[in-house]
């Protein structure tokens, strides 16, 4: 008789499983939005800074592609604004604008479980006109809208 040691695959599920879609979600925003994936990545930084300065600015720039006028290009599109001129001996403050911090509490819903919506006019990826990569990433999007339909209706209440 031998004694047969039964190994434990009962799944765990994971309690941070929110960056599953990051890929679908940062796509949607680059079209949406018309901003690139190294100004969503500033953008992110900057929303925990809440204030802050060129030279914090550029602290976190170091880590990113070069891209000299990032700072004015964020700045013109309306990404920051100024929060406090320059006085003085004191450097002037900036802060996300309002539709910076819009799209970073934005990426953040999504990621959390909001749905993307899926009409021609508030979503570019569901246009007549769209390319090969939009139609793969809206495929995408209607795949993630139905899972997180499905994993809210599974949810207790």
């Amino acid at each position: 008789m031998s004694n047969i040691i039964r190994k434990n695959y009962d799944r765990v599920q994971p309690s941070h499983d929110y960056m599953k879609y990051w890929r679908v979600i940062r796509y949607w925003a680059k079209a949406k939005y018309k901003i690139g994936t190294p100004d969503i990545d500033m953008l992110f930084f900057l929303y925990s800074e809440q204030i802050f300065n060129k030279t914090k600015f550029k602290e976190f720039e170091e880590c990113m592609s070069w891209d000299e006028p990032r700072f004015h290009r964020l700045l013109k599109e309306g990404w920051i604004h100024i929060w406090r001129k320059r006085q003085g001996k004191e450097t002037t403050l900036y802060e996300l604008s309002y539709k910076g911090k819009r799209l970073v509490n934005t990426l953040y819903k999504k990621l959390n479980g909001e749905e993307i919506g899926e009409s021609p006019q508030a979503n570019p990826l569901f246009r007549h006109d769209a390319s090969y990569m939009d139609k793969v990433y809206r495929n995408m999007i209607i795949e993630m809208n139905q899972f997180i339909k499905q994993q809210r209706h599974l949810a207790p209440e």
